[in-house]
């Protein structure tokens, strides 16, 4: 890409591809644009996965949902302007703004993909003297990607120095009027005055609001891993190499945490970590659930004992949740977490349900993270089979003994 610098020229400020793109295959010009795009595991989000009509039941908010996705779509085929998407946690907004991302680049277009906290962080960053790109460097690249789209604006207003150096870039992309996508859960108008101005300023912007009664819970709890208690398990606070441990119970254990944190930061199908009692299972599980609720997804965390119970319970008459919601939240969940498989009561019911969920994640390739202390051949035929199919799942097999029974 080049910039021309005069004033007087109708391409100022707008970047126009060098000759060398034009010669490019398109393989190349795609793994170029990808690299480019900052959209690393927002890749999957595009509008063939996209829900058109949302999650709700309610026709009218299903009617104004569709609307959302057609403004959107409208303008990921032509983007011009401003368009900013303002919603609750949890309704949409990110899957709408990466899709708009994935289009451009499917059409051979460039966009640069990147949340307002990590641009902030980056911006800081670049003042060290071995940063990867320096601080004007950044600066230049935000306030002249062809199509810029900002994730979660609401963090932008950390320090005096955050808000200045933003709107630096967004009073630069105004002017140019350059196509920029914003997401937002609080409305503009909440926003400070410099800033809000531009983002509802007719003349430039759209702003799209989505429905409260639209969104999905971003986490489902059903056991004793609350939010709180989830948030206590981290990485950073895991020990991999469990307290001194040696041998092949000391690499089991690494080998565990180096998969985990990769599946967590991209996911790809199923992780299942086997094991006995107390050697880090749940640990992993649960700090995979953080990585991925920090990243906006919504996150089912189930333990299985506690899941059946409950599902056995919504069959009562004055039952809080009926047992299609339920079911429902756990097949549709980006990310599911099934703790302590084949800790429950064995019945024909429970197989079947159990069977009836993991079969429905498995055919559609959902996100899924299991634990069990069982071996696969102690557990369920149907279910096993598709915990051992190599093709979905990523196994990992963990020897370290209880890590309540360690000494430091």
């Amino acid at each position: 890409m080049r910039v021309t610098n005069d004033p007087m020229d109708p391409r100022f400020g707008r970047p126009q591809p060098c000759e060398c793109a034009r010669y490019e295959e398109p393989a190349e010009r795609r793994s170029r644009l990808l690299r480019y795009s900052r959209l690393g595991p927002f890749q999957r989000l595009t509008f063939s996965t996209l829900i058109d009509q949302g999650r709700s039941n309610d026709p009218l908010l299903q009617g104004a949902y569709s609307e959302a996705v057609r403004v959107v779509r409208r303008f990921a085929d032509a983007p011009e302007g401003w368009l900013v998407l303002v919603g609750p946690h949890g309704a949409g907004k990110t899957h709408l703004a990466a899709a708009i991302a994935n289009e451009a680049i499917e059409h051979g277009r460039p966009a640069l993909f990147i949340s307002v906290a990590d641009l902030l962080d980056e911006l800081r960053a670049g003042y060290a003297e071995d940063a990867e790109m320096d601080y004007d460097a950044q600066i230049e690249q935000l306030k002249t990607a062809p199509l810029l789209i900002l994730d979660d604006l609401d963090a932008y207003a950390q320090t005096p120095w955050a808000r200045e150096k933003f709107f630096q870039v967004v009073s630069y992309r105004f002017s140019a009027a350059l196509p920029t996508v914003f997401t937002a859960v609080k409305p503009p108008t909440e926003i400070d005055e410099r800033l809000s101005s531009r983002l509802v300023d007719p003349a430039m912007s759209q702003v799209v609001e989505l429905a409260h009664g639209d969104a999905a819970p971003r986490f489902v709890q059903i056991g004793a891993m609350s939010r709180e208690r989830l948030a206590r398990f981290t990485f950073d606070d895991f020990i991999p190499d469990g307290i001194g441990l040696k041998g092949d119970a000391r690499k089991s254990l690494e080998s565990a945490y180096r998969e985990a944190l990769r599946w967590a930061r991209d996911p790809q199908g199923w992780m299942v970590f086997v094991g006995g009692n107390g050697c880090g299972k749940t640990h992993l599980a649960a700090a995979i659930a953080n990585v991925c609720l920090e990243r906006g997804e919504r996150v089912a965390f189930a333990t299985v004992p506690d899941l059946l119970d409950e599902l056995r319970a919504t069959y009562a008459p004055d039952a809080p949740r009926r047992y299609d919601q339920l079911f429902k939240s756990l097949l549709e969940a980006e990310v599911l977490i099934l703790d302590d498989l084949g800790a429950q009561k064995s019945s024909p019911w429970a197989e079947e349900k159990l069977y009836q969920l993991l079969n429905h994640r498995h055919v559609a390739r959902a996100f899924t993270v299991v634990t069990t202390n069982k071996r696969l051949g102690d557990l369920e035929p149907r279910i096993a089979s598709r915990l051992a199919d190599r093709e979905v799942s990523l196994l990992r097999e963990i020897t370290a003994p209880d890590y309540r029974t360690l000494k430091p």
